[in-house]
């Protein structure tokens, strides 16, 4: 129950930082944090969270990364549904703060996104579902490539942190235009449950691409980080 407690804590603080300054700060006028900002709010929740919590249960904050570490060999099967569960719950109590936090301003409406991933017409920069459905898969891949490999008994103690959440702000840099970025289904569900509508009919996508990027990463680093 720790180990869950702590994925839902982790959860949480991902979506409701991330996902928070997309919604409260990228364009406030004068001051927006922009993509750039976004983009390293994400980087920061991973970072925090993995000095926080991933002496408790491995800060891994997505489905995805479970997934990848499982099949990496670094992650038990039988603990994988637990960390799932609880990674959506915290993901969905997230977007729900922020739900009340956004409406506290006048004119607040959930049909603009909601920090919602999406592709075609609800991609911010147009993009179709193919360009959609590669970033996800490449990206999220490399981000196990990354994790798997800063995590290694073999890479230097202490600073897998600092990567993966700097790899976590790279991945934003590249691909908010196309899909607002997922690599991570919880992160997509938390929001999407409260758009309803396009969010929620998309959102296959952001949970089928990240986990086969998720398994072809794995199988990457199994290849050249066998020792």
């Amino acid at each position: 129950m720790q180990k869950l407690g702590a994925e839902f804590i982790g959860t949480f603080w991902l979506v409701l930082g991330g996902c928070g300054s997309a919604v409260l700060a990228a364009a406030f006028p004068g001051v927006g944090i922009g993509l750039h900002g976004v983009s390293l709010a994400f980087g920061l929740t991973v970072l925090t969270m993995a000095y926080a919590i991933g002496h408790i249960s491995g800060c891994h904050l997505n489905p995805a990364v479970s997934v990848g570490l499982w099949l990496g060999g670094r992650f038990p099967a039988k603990d994988l549904p637990g960390y799932i569960v609880a990674q959506v719950l915290g993901a969905i109590a997230a977007g729900g703060v922020l739900y009340l936090i956004a409406s506290g301003k006048a004119g607040f409406d959930v049909a603009g996104g909601f920090a919602s991933n999406g592709y075609a017409e609800h991609s911010p920069g147009g993009y179709s579902l193919v360009a959609a459905l590669v970033t996800e898969v490449v990206l999220t891949a490399l981000f196990l490539v990354v994790i798997l490999g800063a995590t290694d008994a073999r890479a230097p103690a202490g600073f897998a942190p600092i990567a993966i959440g700097l790899c976590l702000t790279l991945i934003h840099l590249i691909s908010i235009p196309v899909t607002n970025t997922s690599v991570n289904p919880a992160r997509s569900t938390g929001v999407a449950l409260y758009v309803g509508d396009w969010a929620v009919a998309q959102l296959w996508l952001f949970w089928v691409a990240p986990i086969v990027g998720a398994a072809l990463g794995a199988g990457m680093y199994r290849v050249i980080g066998r020792k």
